[in-house]
Parts: C-alpha cells; structure tokens; sequence
C-alpha cells in the first residue's frame, strides 16, 4: 500500500488540506503542517510540526533552513510514495524533497486563488505530477492543471 505525506501550513491552507481526511484514513498516511498556539485534533493519524514561517519575517531564511532539515528528517523516517500538499510556504521543502527522491507531487492550489496564483503554486507547478486548480478561471495561469471543483 502506497504511503501518503499529508503537509500544509497552518490556516486555510490546514482546513482544505483536512477536506481530504477520507483520503488520509483510507491510505498508509501521515500529516505535517506548521505548529501554531491552538492545537490541531490528529485523531489517528501521526503528525509531524514544521516552525510557522512568514516571508515578510526577519528570521525567513532561518526557519526555511530549520524547516528543510525537519522536512528531510521526516521524509527519511516516513519514506511516503507520494505527496499531496495544498501550500504554503512551509510545504515547500517536502515537495522538493520527495521530487529528489522521485515520490509522486499533488498540489492542490487553494481554494481563495480565484484571479491570481499563489507564489508557491507557481514554483510547484513546475514539477508537480499532478496540479489542481478550485476554480476553471485559474487554468489562465496553470494551463495542464486540472479543475474538479472545490473541495469543500
């Protein structure tokens, strides 16, 4: 059974991510996401914690730097088949990772983009095996990425 890495920054980019819990329950899966003041409800499933990173912050590089070395840690313990990350920032790492070790990338670009695409979509388009878009009018921006509709 293929073994699924779960991984979003924290906010709305976390709760779409969670829109998918049917997914996690049924695979081999495990989520990361960026450790915040609330706690985040893992019920089964085992969670990993990336520092919160904001590229307007002063210590931007530190934590990405901080951010990678976790990312790589938690890939080599976990060793996940494929992917599947809906932003931002911090998901980054992971993916560039898993595409090194050639493991499948699903990149889901969040459902607020619906003019525009996200810094972090742009650079994983790029490379990601899979693409998808919430909205028809963001296939202007991401013109293979395929559009199934919200998933809320």
């Amino acid at each position: 059974m293929k073994k699924i890495c779960f991984i979003a920054s924290s906010g709305g980019h976390f709760e779409q991510l969670m829109m998918l819990k049917p997914l996690m329950n049924k695979y081999n899966s495990f989520v990361v996401t960026e450790k915040t003041d609330y706690s985040v409800s893992n019920s089964n499933l085992p969670f990993y914690y990336l520092k919160q990173v904001n590229r307007h912050e002063f210590k931007f590089i530190y934590y990405m730097i901080l951010n990678t070395v976790r990312s790589i840690k938690i890939f080599l313990k976990e060793k996940p088949d494929i992917v599947i990350s809906t932003g931002a920032l911090a998901t980054i790492p992971m993916c560039i990772v898993a595409k090194l070790y050639k493991k499948k990338i699903i990149f889901i670009e969040s459902f607020a983009k619906i003019s525009s695409p996200t810094l972090t979509g742009k650079l994983i388009y790029k490379f990601a095996d899979q693409f998808y878009v919430q909205w028809e009018e963001m296939k202007e921006f991401y013109p293979n990425a395929i559009c199934k509709g919200g998933i809320y």
